[in-house]
C-alpha cells in the first residue's frame, strides 16, 4: 500500500481539516483551561508576594522598635566659646540629662628631651665608636635600641623612629647653624600624664650624651627636659570642679560620658576666669520620632496592601488568612502594657487608629511630644519592654514571614500547583499527539479504501461503456 503523507490525497477528501477540527475540539478547551488556571495562580502568587513584602518591611521596623537601645540614645549639644572649639563629647544611653559648663585649663602632653649644646657638631657626628644599648622608658612603657659601632646621629634618629618596639618616641634633628651649639637631637614622647617623663639610660659611657637628666638638678649633662616640656595631665573644670586625666580624654568625668579636651580655654586677664563651653545633654527625641514615623508608614502600607488585595475581583478577596492578619494587627496594637509608667497602651503615647484602620499620630489623649516631655523612658518600655507592643508584633509577623510561616507555606503551595500544572500541560500535549496520530492512522485507512473504491468505480464504468448496446447517460 502506498505511503500517504497528507490525509485525503488518495480520496480527494479534505481529511486534514477533519483531523484538525477533531484535535482542536479536544485540545483548545483544555489549553484555555490550563491558561486560565496558570494566570489565576500567578496573580495570586504575585498578590501574596506583595503582602509578604509589606509584612517584611514592617517587621524590619518592628525589630528596631524591639531594641530598647533605640530609645535610650542621648544627644549632646555644645555651645562652644567664641574663641573656638575646646571640647567634644560622647554621651552613652545611661547618662542623665542636664546642662554643664566646661573649661579646659590644661592640655595633656608627653615630655620633650633636647641634647646639650655642642654635644653633636652635625647630623653626621658619630654617636658611639664601639656601640651599646639605649633603654627608653616613660610611665609603664619601655623599649631597648641597639646602637651599632660608628652609628651617626642621623642614623640613630632613623633607628629610633623605625624601631618596631618603639612605644611612641619620635626623634628629630635640628641643625642650628651655630658651631658652638651644633645639631640638636630632639626626642618627643607621646606618653602623657604627670610623672611620665621620658627616661633614657645606656650601658656605656659613650652614650652619656643621649641619656636624660633633670634640667633643674643637672642642666649640663646629656639630654634635658625643660620644665615646660615635662609630661603633664590634662585639666578641665566641670561646673567649677577640677578634673584631671593623664590624657586629653576624660571618661566618666561626668558619669557615663566621655569628654575630649581639644584646646585650652582663653583666660580673662582681669578676672582670671576661663571661658567655658556649655554642654546640654538631652533625650534623642528626633531619632524616636523618626522611628515611630517609620513604623506608622510601614504599618499603614501593610494595611493598605491587605485592603487592596482583598477587594472584590482581586485574587485574595475573601481570604481568611488576610482577614485574620488584619484583625491580629489591631489586637497586637491594643495590647495592655505593664511597667510602662502611666501608659496602659500605645494609644496613650500619642498614637491612634482611624476609621479606615490606619495608624496615625493622635492628640486625643496626649501627643507624642507631650509623652516625651513627661515620660520619655516609658515610651521605650511601651514598645521594647518584655511585654511591649514590638515583642507582640514580632511574634505575630514572624508567624507569617518566617521560613515555616503562613505566607511561605502559601507560596510553596502555589508554586507546587504551577509545577503540577506544567506537568499536566505536558501530559495533555502527549495525549493530543497520540490522539492525532491515531486519527491519522484511521483516516489513512479510510483514504486508501475510498481511493480503491473510486478506482473500482472507474474500472467498472469503463467496462460497462464498452459493452454492445450500452448507452452512456447524457446526465
Amino acid at each position: 500500500m502506498p505511503l500517504i503523507t497528507s490525509a485525503g490525497v488518495g480520496s480527494g477528501l479534505n481529511l486534514e481539516s477533519i483531523i484538525k477540527a477533531s484535535v482542536d475540539a479536544e485540545n483548545v478547551p483544555k489549553l484555555q483551561a490550563f491558561a486560565r488556571k496558570e494566570e489565576s495562580l500567578k496573580v495570586e502568587l504575585s498578590a501574596i508576594g506583595e503582602v509578604k513584602s509589606a509584612i517584611s518591611k514592617l517587621n524590619d521596623t518592628v525589630e528596631k522598635l524591639a531594641d530598647i537601645n533605640n530609645f535610650n540614645k542621648r544627644v549632646a549639644n555644645i555651645k562652644q566659646p567664641t574663641s573656638g572649639d575646646i571640647i567634644s563629647v560622647t554621651p552613652t544611653s545611661n547618662i542623665s540629662v542636664g546642662t554643664f559648663d566646661i573649661a579646659v585649663t590644661q592640655l595633656a602632653q608627653g615630655s620633650r628631651a633636647v641634647s646639650a649644646n655642642g654635644a653633636f657638631a652635625s647630623s653626621d657626628a658619630v654617636v658611639s665608636a664601639s656601640g651599646g644599648t639605649l633603654s627608653f622608658a616613660a610611665g609603664s612603657k619601655n623599649f631597648d635600641l641597639t646602637v651599632t659601632a660608628g652609628m651617626t646621629l642621623s642614623q640613630l634618629r632613623d633607628a629610633i623612629n623605625a624601631s618596631d618596639s618603639n612605644f611612641g618616641v619620635t626623634a628629630n634633628i635640628v641643625n642650628t647653624g651655630d658651631a658652638a651649639v651644633g645639631s640638636k637631637l630632639v626626642l618627643t614622647s607621646s606618653e602623657s600624664g604627670d610623672g611620665n617623663d621620658l627616661v633614657i639610660t645606656s650601658d656605656t659611657s659613650e652614650l652619656d650624651a643621649i641619656e636624660t637628666y633633670d634640667a633643674a638638678t643637672n642642666p649640663t649633662g646629656g639630654m634635658t627636659i625643660a620644665t615646660e616640656d615635662k609630661a603633664q595631665n590634662a585639666k578641665i573644670t566641670v561646673d567649677g570642679l577640677e578634673v584631671t586625666s593623664a590624657t586629653n580624654t576624660f571618661k566618666d568625668a561626668v558619669q557615663d560620658m566621655t569628654i575630649t579636651a581639644k584646646a585650652l580655654s582663653v583666660q580673662d586677664a582681669t578676672t582670671l576666669k576661663y571661658e567655658t563651653a556649655e554642654l546640654n545633654v538631652e533625650y534623642d527625641r528626633e531619632s524616636v520620632n523618626v522611628l515611630i514615623d517609620e513604623f506608622i508608614s510601614n504599618y499603614n502600607n501593610l494595611i493598605g496592601n491587605i485592603g487592596f488585595q482583598t477587594r472584590i475581583g482581586r485574587p485574595l478577596n475573601g481570604d481568611a488568612s488576610m482577614r485574620s492578619l488584619d484583625d491580629q494587627l489591631v489586637t497586637a496594637l491594643s495590647k495592655p502594657l505593664t511597667d510602662a509608667g502611666p501608659f496602659t497602651s500605645i494609644f496613650d503615647i500619642g498614637l491612634g487608629i482611624d476609621k479606615e484602620g490606619y495608624l496615625e499620630k493622635s492628640t486625643l489623649v496626649r501627643s507624642l511630644n507631650d509623652a516625651m516631655d513627661t515620660n520619655f523612658d516609658d515610651i521605650g518600655t511601651a514598645f521594647a519592654g518584655p511585654n511591649g507592643v514590638a515583642k507582640e508584633l514580632e511574634s505575630l509577623l514572624g508567624n507569617y514571614v518566617d521560613s515555616g510561616g503562613i505566607i511561605k507555606e502559601r507560596e510553596t503551595s502555589l508554586n507546587g500547583q504551577l509545577d503540577d500544572l506544567e506537568d499536566d500541560v505536558l501530559n495533555h500535549e502527549y495525549r493530543m499527539a497520540s490522539f492525532e496520530e491515531r486519527l491519522r492512522k484511521q483516516y489513512a485507512g479510510l483514504d486508501v479504501l475510498i481511493a480503491q473504491m473510486q478506482q473500482t468505480q472507474s474500472y467498472l464504468g469503463a467496462q460497462l461503456a464498452n459493452l454492445p448496446g450500452f448507452t452512456k447517460s447524457s446526465n
